[in-house]
């Protein structure tokens, strides 16, 4: 479906921010360098072998940050983990980490991105404020070809349980060629949540199987991207990365919609790294 430029242009000017993007130096205009707001990192492992995982190629090259909190001891938001599965540890863990931090830093809204297969909602319960759940297939066939593992209807299930008991994002990376023919079902899934937050894809060379499948020239146009997010719009509450919506919203304070739908992204990345400084919070 060819969406109209004129609606991609009012999708863009009405679309909220992420929840999660809340805080965020990336949607702050003022930011001269913005960082991503700090994360306290569990563990660098992950129980799945996901084909575009940036964390599993900064394991290769040894950048995966080690356990701990990363950025400012003045924080508004916390992310666990941007790295890794934190729940490998176990829920109870998780919890007490999440304690901890509200211990050390009160009112600090607390993000968990997960991969949801090894979550516990009964355990977890409200503990954190946001739980970003991914799902990057519609089926349990795509779901064990991209990840490795057949986990798809624990996801589902606990994508359900977790919408039920505090805010809950489905986060889905937009892959052309692997999960596009998928996302309405995504969508269908992700609307039982709160917001379906869909991820443009960074591409990593030692990432050879994504490659072998992925279309390259669609995963950097910011075309088929927003066509996307318009079109899963009317299924789910779709958001896109703040720093991103920012972005294209500065552009077109200078340029026509048309132009924008013409730009490409550089997709690729070199070596995933941690930005933001380790320091000595809590054991």
């Amino acid at each position: 479906m060819i969406v109209n430029v004129a609606e991609i242009k009012k999708f863009l000017e009405s679309l909220p921010y992420p929840k999660h993007c809340i805080h965020c130096e990336g949607t702050d205009e003022n930011a001269e360098n913005p960082v991503h707001h700090p994360s306290y990192e569990v563990t660098p492992s992950c129980n799945l072998k996901c084909i575009f995982c940036y964390s599993r190629v900064a394991q290769l090259k040894g950048t995966a940050p080690k356990p701990g909190y990363y950025g400012s001891l003045n924080p508004k938001a916390i992310t666990i983990s941007q790295y890794g599965e934190p729940f490998v540890v176990g829920t109870a863990r998780v919890v007490e980490i999440i304690r901890k931090l509200r211990e050390r830093f009160g009112e600090v809204r607390i993000d968990i991105q997960t991969n949801g297969t090894l979550l516990e909602p009964e355990i977890l319960g409200s503990e954190a404020d946001i739980v970003m759940i991914s799902l990057d297939a519609g089926s349990r066939e795509s779901y064990a070809e991209i990840t490795g593992k057949d986990f798809f209807e624990r996801v589902v299930k606990n994508i359900e349980k977790m919408s039920e008991q505090t805010y809950t994002v489905v986060r889905t990376v937009f892959m052309p060629g692997i999960n596009d023919e998928e996302l309405e079902r995504i969508a269908e899934i992700a609307s039982q949540s709160d917001e379906l937050f869909l991820q443009p894809l960074s591409i990593y060379r030692e990432n050879t199987e994504l490659l072998k499948r992925l279309d390259v020239e669609r995963a950097e146009s910011l075309s088929d991207y927003l066509q996307t997010a318009y079109r899963l719009s009317e299924i789910a509450s779709v958001r896109i990365p703040g720093c991103l919506l920012l972005n294209m919203r500065w552009f077109l304070r200078e340029f026509e919609i048309g132009e924008l739908m013409l730009v490409k992204r550089d997709a690729f990345g070199s070596v995933p790294m941690m930005q933001r400084r380790w320091q000595f919070i809590i054991e």
